[in-house]
């Protein structure tokens, strides 16, 4: 495959993925500011989302969730924030859709055993 062209491989359809953006320089050690702004570029992205306290689930396609999370990078840099660091844990699967709530609800009922 190394001599192949890569460009015609899709990506999966739908994906989850959990991130966490972290500022780097800002001078404080409170990144709520930073936090808040990434969270209104997500609400108006229209990608389905569930803040947590340690970072942000988004659900769609897999292009288009790892472009809001650019997104996410541009808005910051723009407001002079020059390194930004970000951890994201993804995930895709092609047997069935299954939301975060669905996956969460599963667990639920397997608690209530």
């Amino acid at each position: 495959m190394a001599s192949e062209d890569t460009s015609s491989i899709p990506t999966p359809a739908h994906c989850t993925a959990d991130f966490c953006l972290i500022p780097i320089g800002t001078g404080s050690a409170s990144v709520s500011a930073q936090v808040a702004e990434v969270q209104r570029l997500i609400a108006k992205s229209g990608v389905k989302y569930t803040m947590h306290s340690a970072g942000t689930t988004l659900e769609g396609s897999w292009d288009r969730v790892h472009q809001v999370i650019g997104q996410a990078h541009t808005i910051l840099h723009q407001q002079g924030i020059v390194r930004i660091q970000t951890d994201i844990r993804t995930g895709s699967r092609t047997d069935k859709l299954q939301t975060c709530e669905d996956k969460v609800n599963k667990v639920r009922e397997l608690l209530k055993e």
